[in-house]
């Protein structure tokens, strides 16, 4: 059975119809990089803006040097036809990238192009990953509820087990020491992967979908099913922002903190792309990704944000293009 997009994101697709009616803006890009003929279903983008991961069905995962727009290598898990990784992450370096289907995952070198490891799920489906600096902490987040955090000098596991619900979203600091999980169970929780202990939990009045953690150690980021996000300050675990939606009921699907930590990027099912001041938690500006002349309805996913710099925000979404944006607020 081949894994769509509309079978990532079931409630991403009904929101579509929930959200029709917002106003975007209709500023073009300033570049757009095709990367995939026939669309993508999941996409990363590393932190420094350099690379970009691109999975779909026909090419396999694709990792594109966005510097110059070159494609460096196109990886499988297995000689099927169809390609099937549905989950992809970069590590906070550039120096690996972990991807993954519902049963295994693998990970990658970017300098060699290797493969440095074949794994596989057993008794549960892989939700999503995250990675650290240098490929040597692993994340699996599972169907079961359970995280998995995994290094791979020691071969230690340590399994996770502070959510009662499936998880839906990880993510991992840089250096592998803390982790962040959203799961089914209205909860996220920011836990230390040497102890398993809890240091913060989120509470949210739905479904967690979306979890994301600065990568400089200042900031969470916890978002539902409805239409509650928030911003959090992971020293003291207070609330810093809660974005002020213009519409209702926004799911994100991609998330990035910029580099100095004053703004937001986000993506969502609804093709739209938007930057928010973290302080306040307000929009400061919105795109609409580009669309497949085929598609029907006329919609795209965003897989991946990341930042080009102070002005500039780029991209990935299930079109299978690459775009660069400018930003017009002041935010040097």
């Amino acid at each position: 059975m081949r894994l769509t997009p509309e079978m990532k994101y079931p409630l991403f697709f009904l929101l579509l119809l929930l959200t029709g009616c917002e106003k975007m803006t209709a500023e073009a890009p300033l570049q757009q990089f095709p990367h995939v003929a026939q669309g993508s279903y999941a996409a990363a983008i590393s932190t420094d803006g350099r690379y970009a991961a691109v999975s779909s069905i026909q090419d396999g995962v694709a990792l594109w040097d966005l510097t110059n727009n070159a494609l460096q290598y196109q990886w499988r898990h297995q000689d099927s036809s169809d390609n099937l990784v549905f989950s992809l992450a970069i590590s906070n370096n550039s120096s690996h990238v972990l991807t993954a289907d519902a049963n295994t995952y693998a990970l990658w070198h970017i300098s060699s192009g290797k493969n440095q490891g074949y794994w596989q799920l057993d008794t549960a489906t892989v939700r999503d990953i995250a990675l650290s600096d240098d490929g040597k902490h692993l994340l699996i987040g599972k169907s079961d509820g359970g995280v998995q955090h995994i290094t791979l000098q020691s071969g230690r596991r340590l399994e996770f087990l502070g959510h009662t619900e499936r998880i839906n979203s990880v993510a991992m600091s840089p250096n592998g020491r803390y982790a962040l999980s959203g799961g089914n169970d209205y909860k996220a929780h920011l836990w230390d992967t040497q102890s398993a202990q809890i240091i913060y939990s989120f509470s949210h009045p739905s479904r967690v979908t979306k979890v994301a953690l600065d990568p400089q150690g200042r900031y969470a980021f916890t978002a539902d099913s409805q239409d509650l996000a928030q911003i959090w300050d992971i020293q003291t675990g207070q609330l810093v922002s809660t974005l002020q939606f213009t519409a209702r009921q926004q799911v994100f699907s991609a998330v990035q903190f910029s580099a100095d930590g004053k703004y937001l990027a986000t993506g969502a099912p609804t093709r739209k792309l938007a930057l928010w001041e973290v302080a306040s938690g307000k929009e400061l500006q919105q795109w609409q990704v580009s669309v497949r002349p085929d598609s029907r309805p006329p919609s795209a996913v965003v897989h991946a944000v990341g930042f080009l710099g102070d002005n500039k925000v780029i991209s990935e979404s299930s079109s299978g293009i690459a775009e660069v944006w400018e930003i017009k607020h002041d935010t040097k």
